[in-house]
């Protein structure tokens, strides 16, 4: 596959994130009053505390009230339950946020459905998954809606291209495929049952991966020119394929050396000369989510109110 003639773009999450913070603390000001949202940890999961830690600062920096609610690790689905109808019923609360995974005890789908749809700023709500899905104005998922936002705010045409969704999970490739449908784009999904895979990526304009799999799409299944959007977050920690996937890339063998691994996307970075613009791993899709739950919660608030 020969690469592109053309440097191919960086399309930069981290500052396209940066652009979004900036527009949604002029809004919270403009507001009048001061939006709410509700996150409940449950137990001493790190990754999970960390993630929270960095929601709560990105909310103190919008001016937007954080809520956070730290239970047991022990605790029940109903005691869960209650908590959530507490803050259902709260005028101060306008998003609420469980953050996953729950424990094993915990029914994680009675949960996520018990949360009022119109605080729901994960997305995750069957009410709110429907109306996606009929194209109404609702709370969305926010990584989908992150790559949306990149695709927008970079200039990238979507009506008319020819999309192709690789993975089909409830969080992320279902709801990006409804909204590059409504995005006017013509739409492909692929997953792990596909046929002929690479047949449907080189046809794709643009092409959006979120399978899971560290660098699965590699340079030969990417049509030259197409825009790439990495989903993927996994960490490669044998030197081997830190040496096949960044031959060289003396950065990430340095960090490599450092830590015992680095972070690699759902795409073979080898692909992204091959492409017109792309997102990088890490700095691309995952800088924007949280940004994306401020959006959601500031919408929220509107929603609620009746405002626009």
């Amino acid at each position: 596959m020969e690469a592109s003639t053309k440097e191919p773009r960086i399309l930069d999450g981290t500052a396209i994130a940066a652009e979004i913070r900036a527009e949604l603390k002029q809004q919270v000001e403009a507001l009048g009053f001061t939006p709410g949202l509700a996150v409940i940890l449950i137990g001493e999961d790190p990754a999970s505390a960390i993630y929270v830690r960095s929601k709560v600062k990105a909310c103190e920096e919008l001016g937007i009230r954080s809520i956070e609610l730290r239970p047991e690790a022990t605790l029940s689905t109903e005691d869960l339950l209650t908590m959530v109808a507490d803050l259902n019923g709260r005028d101060d609360v306008d998003g609420i946020l469980v953050q996953l995974p729950l424990p094993k005890q915990v029914d994680t789908k009675r949960v996520l459905e018990a949360v009022a749809p119109d605080k729901d700023v994960d997305g995750f709500h069957p009410v709110n998954v429907g109306k996606l899905q009929i194209g109404q104005d609702t709370l969305t998922p926010c990584t989908p809606t992150g790559v949306l936002e990149i695709l927008r705010r970079s200039g990238i045409a979507t009506a008319g291209a020819e999309a192709v969704v690789v993975g089909r999970s409830d969080i992320v490739g279902k709801p990006v495929a409804a909204m590059l449908l409504q995005a006017n784009a013509t739409l492909t999904v692929c997953h792990g049952r596909t046929r002929n895979l690479a047949e449907h990526t080189r046809r794709a304009d643009i092409l959006v991966v979120a399978i899971g799999k560290a660098g699965f799409i590699s340079a030969d299944m990417v049509k030259p020119g197409a825009v790439l959007i990495d989903v993927g977050i996994n960490r490669l920690s044998d030197a081997a394929d830190v040496d096949r996937f960044f031959p060289n890339d003396a950065k990430r063998k340095e960090t490599f050396a450092k830590r015992g691994s680095v972070v690699i996307g759902d795409i073979d970075p080898a692909a992204f000369a091959v492409s017109s613009a792309y997102t990088p791993v890490p700095g691309g899709v995952g800088a924007l989510t949280i940004a994306m739950l401020m959006h959601n919660t500031v919408k929220a608030a509107k929603l609620r109110r009746g405002l626009k």
